[in-house]
């Protein structure tokens, strides 16, 4: 089943996730322990989430709370698979 342009993990942390929160961007990037020019880039889709960065999200939102690590980085990488298979073709 082919998969039509999923999703960046960005954009679910920042429609989903923060709004869910209440958290601001600086909230957030403070609690994941990041700075927040790095989070906000994320979050606007201009950087990937590093398994670094899903392993910081596990921790924020434990793993019973769809923060599970694998979950992330394998959102990142059907999105970079997506985006890298168009280019391709």
């Amino acid at each position: 089943m082919a998969m039509h342009n999923p999703p960046h993990p960005g954009a679910i942390l920042r429609e989903d996730v923060l709004p869910e929160l209440g958290l601001s961007i600086t909230e957030a990037a403070h609690q994941l322990g990041v700075s927040r020019n790095s989070l906000s880039r994320i979050l606007n889709e201009h950087a990937a989430i590093s398994p670094e960065m899903a392993l910081r999200i596990e921790n924020w939102l434990g793993v019973e709370n769809g923060g599970r690590a694998e979950l992330w980085a394998g959102m990142q990488l059907d999105y970079d698979m997506w985006h890298a298979r168009h280019r391709a073709a």
